[in-house]
């Protein structure tokens, strides 16, 4: 299996603080059957992506890890109108290797109006663009036609191996089943960030899938489809997505008082559901700036 989303290079992130941990990471990825990770350090205003000490640290950890397990190397891009003006400068940069595809991440509370112009400029140059964990952002939860808009206009589909099975809590779960169900995932991965509290975890995704929609759909979803990404080859065909060309509405829905019972969950205790920092203030006014011109 290849683990399209991993925290693993220490130090430059809220993954790996050292690089015992990274080591040990890569050790319990390589038991689970792992045979490749994909680094993907954060890319955001919290985390800054320092490119030299990333490349230091993940040629540290590749000789390391010789014979044990692969790397490669990306990041994981947010949507910040610096980080996609630094992209479309330098065409894949930041993507798996530098062979295109590339992993975005967007804010957590709120989808900027300007993403479909966003995903088209970064098309543009070049990229093959992965949404990450979808089904744990809550502006997606609240609005999970969102996923059906991204996949229209091109864009693949990660979802944490964890939320198939609950890990992530019961509303991810259920939104990740259905895009199960619909042929609306193109990737499983760890989005592993520590040993315990975010583990390296895909072999219990991998069997889950195999029962729930057969061994084929699981070796896609863990083995051929990151190959292809990895690789940077074209798109192989996938199973037809059911639903999305017709518009047809997913059935996850919150109800009213599901959402706003969800809307206050999130913000006691929004690392319980993300786990990833949101956009630090000064992210906000450069939105609004940009909006204003």
């Amino acid at each position: 299996m290849i683990d399209l989303h991993h925290h693993l290079i220490y130090g430059v992130d809220d993954g790996a603080p050292d690089l015992d941990t990274s080591l040990e990471m890569a050790r319990m990825a390589a038991a689970e059957g792992i045979t490749r990770i994909v680094c993907t350090p954060h890319a955001n205003d919290v985390y800054p992506f320092n490119a030299p000490l990333i490349e230091e640290r993940f040629a540290e950890l590749r000789a390391q890890l010789a014979g044990t397990i692969e790397l490669s190397l990306a990041c994981d891009f947010h949507m910040t109108a610096e980080n996609i003006a630094e992209a479309c400068a330098n065409p894949l940069r930041y993507s798996i290797d530098g062979k295109g595809y590339l992993l975005i991440e967007f804010p957590s509370f709120v989808i900027p109006a300007s993403t479909p112009e966003a995903i088209f400029r970064l098309q543009s140059a070049g990229y093959t663009l992965v949404v990450t964990h979808p089904e744990r952002y809550p502006a997606v939860l609240r609005q999970p036609a969102l996923i059906g808009e991204w996949m229209r206009a091109g864009c693949l589909i990660q979802v944490t191996a964890g939320s198939l099975y609950g890990r992530f809590g019961t509303v991810q779960q259920m939104l990740a089943n259905e895009l199960l169900e619909r042929n609306w995932i193109h990737f499983l991965a760890t989005d592993a960030h520590h040993p315990v509290r975010r583990p390296p975890h895909l072999l219990t995704a991998y069997n889950y899938v195999a029962r729930r929609a057969g061994e084929e759909t699981a070796r896609r979803l863990c083995i051929a489809n990151p190959r292809t990404a990895v690789e940077g080859a074209p798109w192989p065909e996938q199973p037809e997505p059911k639903g999305l060309w017709e518009n047809e509405p997913l059935r996850f829905s919150l109800t009213p008082e599901k959402k706003s019972l969800f809307g206050r969950r999130v913000k006691a205790a929004s690392p319980a559901v993300n786990d990833e920092q949101t956009p630090a203030p000064g992210f906000w006014r450069r939105l609004l700036q940009r909006r204003q011109r």
